[in-house]
């Protein structure tokens, strides 16, 4: 019993001490998924607005999927694509977003994103939103990597937005 005890403390332990900090101020718990994650941030919302996007830049160390999202503060979350069709910009929700091993895939406005929809509360700005990623290996082995996503009116620097798509200009 006192062994099991101990054992668990020292996962507890070196678990928390596996925390790493990312650029942008979101953090993540070192799970089994093995992703590199530079400039998240999660934008701003108003009251009344219901929906909102999370942008990122993933690097799998293996080739891997983003499969899902999970985050308390919406009751949708999803892998979104928008794309011109003709003249038409659309969005979709999409099943899965292929990651190579080695190769920086960029969730950004006018892009692949996340987006969070039916929020249960705005996101304000100089907060923190919890987001989970969903990943699935060659093997179709679900690994998981929970981040901490800094809230902004815009991109941090280093992950320019392009034109046209600020707070007025980007619509979900």
């Amino acid at each position: 019993m006192f062994a099991k005890t101990l054992t668990r403390r020292m996962a507890l332990t070196l678990g928390m001490a596996a925390v790493t900090t990312l650029s942008s101020a979101a953090w993540a718990q070192n799970t089994a998924a093995p992703v590199t994650v530079e400039q998240a941030w999660a934008r701003a919302s108003v009251p009344g607005q219901q929906a909102t996007g999370a942008f990122m830049r993933l690097t799998a160390q293996e080739p891997l999927q983003l499969v899902g999202v999970e985050t308390p503060v919406a009751a949708v979350a999803e892998v979104h694509e928008m794309k011109m069709e003709g003249d038409v910009m659309r969005m979709r929700a999409i099943a899965s977003l292929d990651l190579p091993k080695g190769v920086a895939v960029e969730l950004k406005p006018g892009g692949y994103h996340l987006m969070l929809q039916q929020l249960k509360s705005p996101l304000l700005k100089d907060t923190q939103v919890p987001i989970t990623l969903v990943f699935k290996d060659a093997k179709g082995t679900l690994s998981r990597l929970s981040l901490q996503l800094p809230v902004q009116a815009m991109a941090p620097k280093g992950g320019a937005m392009p034109a046209g798509h600020g707070m007025q200009g980007h619509q979900h």
